[in-house]
């Protein structure tokens, strides 16, 4: 599978809008009959187990029930004779079964978790954003109209934010206000996480903590600790400069650490920090980030009690990572520089979106045998035979991904980057409901916005006992990072939801822009 978009836009322009064909009568009928034959195929193979050995049980059982007493009766005599083989069988069972419930991975469950709201003083509707751009005296008149272009183009709405120190003129971009933006953010979540669970800071045993361009010394974590008066021998952690994807690295670790700590909490916070890299130059490449990049944080409260099972949302099944820093170009297509004036960003290459759809490909290549059904996989070995051992002339088979998942939360990176997914996954609107609009409500909060999504599945009231969640993010490096959660039950969204007092307004139309 790859994922193409337009090589000379980087990522958060929009590609090109084309009318779909006119389907005619027959090819309609065509495709409905399709459809339910790869229904049919699918019950078939999934329930292939059901058919085959259900009938064998009965029969085996109807041979029994006609089995004579006396026959009954000499088995049991013969069992007599040997008992110390059964024993000795029964005693290597148990031994198994225990060796194996000692050994197993102990099981992650996700008991809750918090997106922080910023006030609305903070909003930074377009008109604003590009009046104090105009005012900062930075940027010429190109720069401006490309930054009001990408606006259009992004995918966000009128009601996303900025830090405080970008609403003064000139900006306050300081070591002091990046500090009370990141306090803000982390301490906002975290009192929301830890008033919804009740949870007593001194029971969390682990912390992770993820910002990848704000590192200061003492770190983020530290900070966090400090505030809250954690325990001594809490086991933190801070992740820097690894992007939008840390969020899903973060909960990996958290989730290695909690198979070795047992019997205790691991609480993941993702953030980003926009005050100290908010780019004030004229590099077109570099401009991208300040037109999509937006406040936001979320806290997670992880659990490898047996006793949180039952108040917890989810349990996590699996995270798939990808990691093609190796590659040079995969490597510089999201990276940090000054530019020939001496000013810092962030740069997007144009190759960034033919990078992501490369990553992806070798991420759901991992993650495809451990999520979809043996209906697809067939499909699959049998098309990847065709094509390399008999060269025939057919198409890769992409796995029809909604036959594992319900639900789907795609990195609210920008605009292309979620029509390239639903696109090539061959995804619903509904399944890319939550990222767009995300990213409208909120825009690219960086490693946080797959939270900031799956609050919005819940407040519609969509996640049911045993749906299947999928998380995909994409970051610099470049990676693309996969988190599968399974619902425990029928989930209702939690106080102080970030969608709380919009949820109502959503789902809102967003109207396509031609190149």
């Amino acid at each position: 599978m790859t994922i193409s978009g337009d090589q000379g836009s980087p990522a958060g322009q929009a590609v090109r809008v084309q009318q779909p064909s006119r389907m005619t009568l027959p090819d309609f009928l065509q495709s409905v009959n399709l459809k339910y034959v790869k229904l049919g195929y699918h019950y078939l193979i999934s329930n292939l187990f059901t058919f085959f050995f259900v009938p064998l049980i009965i029969v085996t059982l109807i041979h029994f029930s006609q089995t004579d007493i006396d026959d009954l009766h000499h088995v049991w005599i013969h069992l007599q004779y040997n008992m110390i083989t059964i024993l000795s069988c029964f005693a290597f069972i148990v031994f198994g079964l225990t060796l194996f419930i000692l050994a197993r991975p102990l099981p992650v469950y996700l008991v809750d978790f918090a997106c922080y709201r910023p006030a609305d003083r903070l909003k930074a509707p377009f008109h604003s954003f590009m009046e104090h751009s105009r005012l900062t005296g930075d940027f010429d008149e190109s720069s401006l109209e490309f930054q009001r272009k990408i606006l259009l183009r992004s995918g966000l709405g009128e009601e996303t934010y900025v830090p405080e120190a970008m609403l003064y003129i000139p900006p306050r971009s300081s070591m002091a206000t990046a500090r009370a933006e990141a306090e803000e953010v982390m301490f906002g979540a975290l009192d929301s996480l830890f008033q919804n669970t009740n949870l007593k800071p001194k029971d969390i045993g682990i912390l992770v903590v993820n910002c990848s361009l704000f590192n200061p010394t003492p770190s983020l974590s530290a900070m966090i600790v400090n505030k809250y008066k954690l325990r001594g021998n809490i086991r933190s952690f801070n992740l820097g400069g690894m992007g939008c994807s840390a969020g899903v690295i973060a909960i990996d670790v958290a989730k290695d650490l909690l198979q070795v700590h047992r019997n205790t909490y691991a609480v993941v916070v993702s953030t980003e920090n926009i005050t100290q890299n908010w780019y004030f130059g004229n590099k077109k490449s570099m401009l991208i980030p300040n037109c999509l990049f937006r406040v936001g944080c979320s806290a997670v409260l992880l659990s490898n009690k047996s006793a949180d099972r039952r108040r917890a949302k989810y349990k996590l099944v699996h995270v798939v990572r990808t990691n093609r820093a190796a590659d040079d170009k995969a490597f510089r297509c999201v990276y940090q520089e000054q530019d020939d004036a001496g000013k810092t960003g962030v740069s997007l290459s144009k190759d960034l979106m033919a990078i992501a759809g490369s990553a992806l490909k070798t991420n759901i290549t991992t993650l495809g045998p451990l999520v979809l059904p043996i209906s697809e996989q067939l499909l699959f070995f049998a098309t990847f035979v065709m094509r390399k051992l008999f060269k025939a002339d057919v198409k890769p088979y992409i796995p029809d991904f909604k036959l594992a998942f319900d639900h789907f939360c795609i990195h609210a990176g920008g605009r292309a980057v979620i029509d390239e997914l639903e696109k090539n996954l061959q995804l619903l609107p509904v399944h890319v409901e939550a990222s767009r609009m995300t990213l409208h409500r909120f825009g690219n909060t960086s490693s946080s916005s797959i939270w900031y999504e799956l609050a919005y599945i819940e407040a519609k009231g969509r996640m049911r006992r045993g749906n299947k969640l999928w998380q995909i993010a994409f970051g610099s490096g470049f990676k693309c990072n996969s988190a599968i959660w399974e619902a425990l039950h029928n989930v209702k969204p939690s106080p102080n939801g970030p969608w709380q007092d919009c949820i109502d307004k959503y789902p809102v139309e967003i109207p396509l822009i031609a190149q």
